[in-house]
Formats: structure tokens, C-alpha cells, sequence
């Protein structure tokens, strides 16, 4: 059963959600600094509000000294302030700080829970199959991390401080203001109910004109990453764009998705305007508000201009306490959204582990052994049984009948386009998720799935070759040698240069360089899934006889249209069209002498 949209759910704080992502830093194994960081910044942040408490005393004194021209005293005064000044620079400089200093350390270590939760059995390419369930995993990791833990630590401390002023202003406002009589009523501490009910009413409106601002703010995030994901497309597909001329879409594709920016910011420019006419106006009363409730008693003379100072002072630090959700709506707006975008992240992640998906066998981290002799314990081979495998919408694909691959059998899967053959490949490197029946897709031994068009990670040439194994783990002399080998001499000058090789190499020089990583890695098991496509027939040929030239022990399982790699292999199976509605069937091995009718020559784009 699919989850709901997450852009139609309601966006409330779930203290589930926030635990499950925040928790797990503060239990981990750098605990210990954590906690040291959060304790020390929350001192210093008391530290803070005890210094504020001094100045509101110090406020009195300095204005009745002033009053009463005491000017040994004003300049007493001016020492303590000149002291508590700079104790108070000192606490808010290194406050900052240590703050960013813990703010770094969280992100890091989040960050790094969710890029291997994102990347660790090819969960990521699961995740892409999910249309329409969760969008630009990137913008979640780089941009919703570091704001949810910017904004949470900001939030939590901004909290504190303001229940902890208000207390230690509300006793003191308490003492200053004194009793007022309103219609006969005796009300002890009137400034303080005054403050409750001007920052309680400020708040329940400030919520009802915000509370848009929520959905706009994380529909305004997901709009952003977008358009930003749209602009990243384009540049890393910007020779294909070039060659089909297809700027004018891409510029109607970007305007589009630029649109949804355009209409939704108008939308949060409308209810912020709204919301500042309101916060604007709360704010200049709050100005005024205390020095009106407390001037009768002023001009009554109950209190000096020391004390009416202070009292204001003491209502100002009340009243601001107070309505810190007021001036923290648009913090906790935005937070909200992230944290909605980092939960269904996870909540992704834990739908696409469900399943129960084996992982396939991974080329080890450490250089290749030599393959002057056969491997020992490769044994098992693939074994397909009644296999289906369906597409991710439930429709069925393909259907197997009993096929099986022994080690050292090489095999050709041949067939019309779009019937599934690079579809079966993906499920034998276990990364695709659709399918039903029995049937075992790893065989013993080291597997490396070589793709119609390779993957060339960033990073200089040697790093790119050697993928995803250590680059260290090779000598130049052996680099050398299979660039040569899968001629591409012209290559070796290069092996330390860094650049865009996707776009550098063509597509042909990319093929060619997936066979050469594939002479290092020297695996049990090859896939090629129309890994030699780009290239012409007879380097196509030169391809496969060097594969089973250097890789003699080596299980060569390929996807090709052309007839040419047929003396390559020792067994077909051919990807026959089903009935309407039925799914494409593989067929069994041809009987001895016969031989499959090849597919038109050239590549495809699988399903």
C-alpha cells in the first residue's frame, strides 16, 4: 500500500518525527562532546540573562543618580556597566561559537546516517523507482540537514532563554509594579497580568495570521530544489541537449518549473505582508504599552524615574519572553517544513529496506588477486526458476521457464527492445525490487555489472578507472597496461588530471574504459548489459575476445543486439514478445545447431 503524498499531509510537529531524527547524535559516540557543547552554551547563555537581570537594577540606579545629580554615583555606575559589558561581549562571542562548533558535529554526524542509509544496498535507486513519493534526496541531505540542526539548536536555546527571563523578570516585575484598584478590584501585580494578557492575545493572533505561512514555506522548498535539480540536469546532459537542439524545451521546462517559485512566493509575500502589518504594530504598542500601565503610578509619585525605567525594562523582558513565538513564527515555519522533508526521507528509506531485497555480491575494497588460476569455492551459478519480473506499477514484464547459468557458461540474452532484458539484468544485480517466484540471482564468487552507459564518478582519471575500488590499490604500470589494452593509450598521459570525464570522453572512450576497469577488478561474474554498444562491430569484437583473453575465469552474462558477440558465448536465451496483456517470455536454450534470429544491429534504451 503507497503512503500519501507528503505534500498533502498535514504539517503539524510529531514529536515521533523529531525524535527519530534528532535522538540518535545524542546516544551515538560522540555523545559525550555533544553534551559538553549543549551544557556549556546553556551556561553561558544563564550567564546571559543574569547580566540582563543586573542592568535592569543598574538601569534604576543610573537614572536616579541622574536625577538626583549624584554624580559620584553616576560615575560608579559607569564602572559597573564598563564590567558587565564586557563579561557580557566575552559570554555572547564565545556562546556563538560553541554553538557552531556543536551545530557542525550534529550535522556531520547526521549527514552521514543519511548518506549510507540513502547510498548502502542501492537504496537510492529503489527510492528513484517511487515516483512521486519523495523528491530530491540531495537538497534533503546538503540543505534540510544543516537547517533542521541550525534551527533546532537556535529554537531550543531561544526557548530556554525565554522561560528562564521570564521568570526571573516576572518576580521582579511582580515587586515593582505593585497593587492597582480597577473598578473596586484590588489587583496585586497588575503589570504582570497586564504582560499575560497583551503577549497570550498577541500570540493565539499571531498563530491564525501565520499559520499559512507553513504549507507556502514547504512548498516554496520543494519548488526551489526543483528548479535546482531541473538546472543540474541540464548541465550534465548539455551535449545531447546541444546535438537534438533542444534549448527552446529546456528553457520551457525551466520557466515551468521556475513558475511554481514565482506563484508560490507571491503567496508567502501576501500572508507575510499580512503578518509583518500585525507583528509591526504588536511590536510599536509594545513599546509604548508598559509606560502607559505604569505611568498613574509614576505621576502619583509611588516610584522615581529610576523605577519607572525599570519597571519598563522588567515589562519589556516579561512581554518579550512571552511572545517568543511571536518573533520566532517564521523559524518555526520553516522548521516545520524541514523536519516534514527529513521524516518522509526516512520514512522512504524504511519502505524501501522492507523489502526484503538480498544484496548483490560486491567487488571488494583491496586490489583484484591475480587470475593466473582458478578461484576456489566457485561453485553456484544462477538459477532463474519461474521468475517473473513485473514493472513498479504492478504490470508484468518478463517471464522465466526453468533457465539456469552454470559458472563458465557464457550467455547471451538477446531479444527485441523494451521487452525487459536490461530489467532482468538489474534484478540479478539485486537492485530491482518487482518481481515474484523463485529463482537465485547471485552466483558465488565477485560480480561487476558493466551498464550501457558507465558511470564516471568526479575525480582524476585514476580514480575514475579504478571505480569503485581504491585508486591506491593499482600501480601505474597496471593502469597503464589496460588502458592500452582497451586502447586507450591516449588516456595515460591524463591518469591525474581531474575533470568532467562524462562529458570530456565520448561515449565510446566511456565503454572502452568499463572494460578496462573490469580487467582490474578481474570478477568471477561479468554482466554486460549493452556495454559495447557505442562501438563499431569490429571494436566491439576486439572488446570481447580481450574479456576473454585477460578474464579466462571469469562468467561473461551479456545483453546485445548484434550478432557479431554470438561465438562469445555458449548459450542463448531469447526475449520473445507475449500475448497482449502477458508478459515477454524467455525462451529456453535453442536446440543444438540452431541459432536465434539476431535483433537489428545497435543499442537501445532499456526499460
Amino acid at each position: 500500500m503507497s503512503r500519501p503524498d507528503p505534500v498533502s499531509r498535514p504539517y503539524r510537529f510529531s514529536m515521533r518525527q523529531f525524535l527519530e531524527i534528532a535522538k540518535p547524535y545524542w546516544v551515538s559516540e560522540d555523545w559525550r562532546m555533544g553534551w559538553l557543547l549543549l551544557g556549556t552554551v546553556l551556561a553561558m547563555n544563564l550567564a546571559l540573562i543574569w547580566i540582563n537581570v543586573r542592568l535592569n537594577f543598574w538601569n534604576r540606579d543610573f537614572f536616579n543618580a541622574l536625577q538626583a545629580h549624584a554624580y559620584p554615583q553616576f560615575k560608579h555606575l559607569l564602572l559597573v556597566f564598563t564590567i558587565l559589558a564586557f563579561i557580557y561581549i566575552v559570554l555572547a562571542v564565545y556562546s556563538q561559537y560553541l554553538q557552531q562548533m556543536l551545530q557542525i558535529r550534529w550535522r556531520r554526524w547526521v549527514t552521514e546516517v543519511f548518506l549510507r542509509d540513502w547510498l548502502e544496498g542501492g537504496t537510492h535507486y529503489r527510492m528513484a523507482l517511487r515516483r512521486g513519493q519523495e523528491d530530491n534526496p540531495d537538497q534533503r541531505i546538503s540543505d534540510d540537514i544543516n537547517s533542521f540542526v541550525s534551527s533546532t539548536l537556535n529554537l531550543f536555546f531561544g526557548v530556554i532563554s525565554s522561560v528562564v527571563t521570564l521568570f526571573s523578570f516576572l518576580f521582579v516585575l511582580w515587586e515593582l509594579s505593585g497593587a492597582f484598584t480597577l473598578w473596586g478590584v484590588h489587583i496585586p501585580g497588575y503589570m504582570v497580568w497586564a504582560a499575560l494578557v497583551y503577549s497570550g492575545v498577541g500570540s493565539w493572533l499571531a498563530h491564525v495570521v501565520g499559520k499559512p505561512l507553513i504549507r507556502l514555506n514547504f512548498d516554496q522548498q520543494r519548488y526551489e530544489a526543483d528548479f535546482r535539480f531541473g538546472l543540474a540536469r541540464t548541465r550534465e546532459h548539455n551535449e545531447g541537449i546541444a546535438l537534438y537542439r533542444g534549448e527552446p524545451r529546456e528553457l520551457e521546462g525551466h520557466r515551468a518549473r521556475f513558475a511554481n517559485i514565482w506563484n508560490n512566493w507571491w503567496g508567502i509575500m501576501k500572508r507575510q505582508k499580512l503578518f509583518t502589518w500585525y507583528t509591526s504594530f504588536y511590536g510599536q504598542l509594545a513599546i509604548i504599552f508598559p509606560i502607559l500601565v505604569a505611568a498613574p503610578r509614576y505621576f502619583a509619585g509611588k516610584i522615581h524615574l529610576g523605577g519607572l525605567t525599570q519597571t519598563t525594562n522588567a515589562f519589556g523582558q516579561v512581554q518579550g519572553a512571552l511572545s517568543w513565538f511571536i518573533s520566532s513564527y517564521g523559524s518555526i515555519v520553516s522548521w516545520l517544513a524541514t523536519l516534514q522533508r527529513l521524516a518522509t526521507f526516512l520514512e522512504s528509506v524504511e519502505q524501501v529496506r522492507a523489502q526484503q531485497m538480498a544484496p548483490a555480491a560486491a567487488l571488494p575494497r583491496q586490489a583484484a588477486p591475480s587470475d593466473a588460476a582458478p578461484r576456489q569455492g566457485v561453485e553456484l551459478g544462477v538459477e532463474l526458476g519461474d521468475l517473473r519480473i513485473d514493472t513498479p506499477d504492478g504490470r508484468p514484464l518478463l517471464q522465466a521457464a526453468g533457465q539456469r547459468i552454470e559458472p563458465g557458461q557464457h550467455t547471451l540474452i538477446m531479444g527485441p527492445s523494451g521487452l525487459g532484458k536490461s530489467t532482468l539484468m538489474r534484478w540479478l544485480a539485486g537492485i530491482w525490487p518487482y518481481a515474484q517466484g523463485r529463482g537465485q540471482r547471485l552466483p558465488a564468487g565477485r560480480v561487476l555489472f558493466l551498464p550501457q552507459k558507465p558511470y564516471l564518478p568526479m575525480g582524476t582519471l585514476r580514480e575514475v578507472l579504478t571505480y569503485p575500488m581504491p585508486s591506491e590499490a593499482f600501480d601505474d604500470a597496471r593502469l597503464r597496461q589496460v588502458l592500452d589494452s582497451a586502447r586507450l593509450p591516449h588516456l595515460v598521459p591524463l591518469l591525474d588530471v581531474d575533470d568532467g570525464w562524462m562529458q570530456r570522453l565520448s561515449p565510446g572512450e566511456q565503454q572502452r574504459l568499463a572494460i578496462a576497469r573490469a580487467l582490474l577488478a578481474a570478477p568471477d561474474w561479468l554482466f554486460l548489459d549493452e556495454a559495447t554498444s557505442a562501438l563499431d562491430a569490429s571494436l566491439e569484437t576486439a572488446m570481447y575476445e580481450l574479456l576473454r583473453r585477460e578474464l579466462p575465469h571469469a562468467t561473461l552474462v551479456s545483453v546485445a543486439h548484434r550478432a557479431g558477440v554470438l561465438p562469445f558465448h555458449v548459450q542463448v536465451f531469447e526475449l520473445r514478445p507475449g500475448a497482449d496483456g502477458e508478459p515477454a517470455q524467455l525462451a529456453p536454450p535453442p536446440s543444438p545447431g540452431a541459432s536465434p534470429a539476431p535483433s537489428p544491429q545497435g543499442g537501445h534504451t532499456p526499460p
